[in-house]
């Protein structure tokens, strides 16, 4: 059995010169201020369009990001119905191959030390599961059969793509303090990267969940 910690991989390249332009042209069409586009014009006008709410203009960008992850935090990933969603099939995967080491993979849960009882309960669980799936295949059970007993630390992949809007949607109640803590876990780090790589859309919200930059 592997454990191993959560992280996310953004798929689209992050080019602020290429994605602030074409939300400035999109948002300045409705203004028929196109005349006003010069170098450097379009980050300020992002912040502008962000700032007061005018987000449709911002729905012109996707994004392409894939989490690695538990099967409980993807439960709540896809109950966001503006996205599409690619994830890794417990039908078709067969995790007694080798190519997944003849093993299961887990996700190492936030909450616990790992000097703690209860990760020690928790990983004795993990190792059960493993036992008996495997036990499963070696009776002839498919791996569609197998996977009943999987729990939902389970590592999976899931490949998620939205517009910049429903990002900030997505981002803006999964960070929140309230928020399930692997959810938290899982998004506050893109929404630092996303901070990083586009301040004009992302940095308000990055603020306000993760603090000013330097913090």
């Amino acid at each position: 059995m592997k454990i191993i910690s959560p992280y996310h991989e953004i798929l689209t390249p992050l080019d602020g010169d290429a994605i602030l332009p074409a939300i400035e042209l999109a948002g300045r069409t409705c203004y028929k201020s196109e005349d006003r586009i010069s170098p450097g014009s379009a980050e300020a006008f992002a912040r502008r369009m962000v700032a007061s709410g005018h987000h449709s203009v911002i729905e012109h960008v996707s994004l392409t990001v894939k989490f690695v992850c538990d099967r409980g935090v993807t439960h709540e990933l896809v109950r966001h119905r503006m996205a599409s969603f690619s994830q890794e099939s417990t039908r078709y995967a067969n995790y007694s191959k080798e190519k997944f080491g003849s093993e299961i993979t887990v996700v190492k849960p936030s909450f616990w030390p790992e000097d703690s009882p209860e990760y020690a309960s928790w990983a004795a669980a993990m190792q059960a599961a493993e036992e008996n799936y495997l036990k499963l295949v070696d009776m002839g059970a498919r791996a569609e059969q197998a996977r009943s007993v999987l729990p939902n630390s389970l590592k999976t992949e899931i490949v998620m793509t939205c517009n910049l809007r429903e990002w900030r949607h997505v981002l803006n109640l999964r960070c929140a303090g309230a928020a399930h803590p692997q959810i938290r876990e899982l998004l506050l780090p893109l929404l630092a990267e996303l901070r990083d790589k586009l301040p004009a859309i992302f940095n308000d919200l990055a603020e306000k969940y993760i603090g000013p930059t330097g913090k």
